[in-house]
């Protein structure tokens, strides 16, 4: 029988996402041209249903200064509140013309960032509950050594957002606001303005997933 000295094992050092994350995981945007079909921003085409909608901002540090090298992704529900997913167990057809699943990295210049999406219908939550409209966002980046898991809420979804049990859990009302996109009117384009503190007075509220 085989004896392991595990005080011969040490702990693996840890790795923080980059700085050379684009170039592995958006390397169009680090101007790489590996691969066939490169990951992006846009989650809708032409036949998606819905309201199609902006989703943008910036990623700051705890000194208010933008975070250039920063990658998102986001996952989210159709219109219909339908995951593009097997794990979705509602009786209910996700749209075929909606990926629900995307990666855009920040512009190494402004820091500013975007998806073009569907503003998310409602899902089931806990207990019988409703969720509000969301989007599940994941942020990478140097100096973290796990990836920082958020929602994003609107803030024209007042009723629903009252009733949601997970942003109603967080118990202080300026930290629930750290999760409220901002609607904005650009021309015929609707845009929700989300911007993400990493640490500070303002932090953005993250969930231990």
């Amino acid at each position: 029988m085989n004896q392991w000295n595990f005080q011969e094992l040490h702990e693996t050092a840890s790795q923080t996402g980059g700085p050379y994350v684009h170039i592995g995981l958006l390397p169009q945007q680090a101007g790489v041209d590996v691969f066939e079909h490169n990951f992006n921003n846009m989650l809708v085409n032409d036949q998606t249903a819905g309201q199609r909608i902006r989703l943008e901002g910036q990623v700051t540090d705890g000194l208010g200064l933008p975070v250039r090298d920063v990658m998102l992704e986001i996952w989210q529900a159709d219109a219909q509140g339908v995951y593009p997913s097997q794990a979705d167990f509602q009786d209910k057809q996700a749209d075929p013309a909606f990926r629900g699943w995307g990666r855009a990295g920040a512009d190494f210049k402004t820091g500013l960032w975007s998806f073009d999406t569907i503003k998310p219908g409602s899902v089931p939550g806990r207990k019988g509950s409703i969720q509000a409209p969301h989007i599940n966002l994941i942020i990478f980046a140097r100096g973290i050594n796990l990836g920082l898991n958020t929602r994003v809420y609107f803030e024209d979804e007042a009723e629903a957002n009252a009733k949601d049990l997970i942003l109603n859990s967080i118990e202080w009302e300026p930290r629930r606001q750290t999760l409220m996109a901002k609607r904005e009117q650009r021309g015929d384009d609707v845009v929700y303005r989300f911007d993400i503190c990493i640490q500070g007075e303002h932090e953005t509220v993250f969930f231990d997933i």
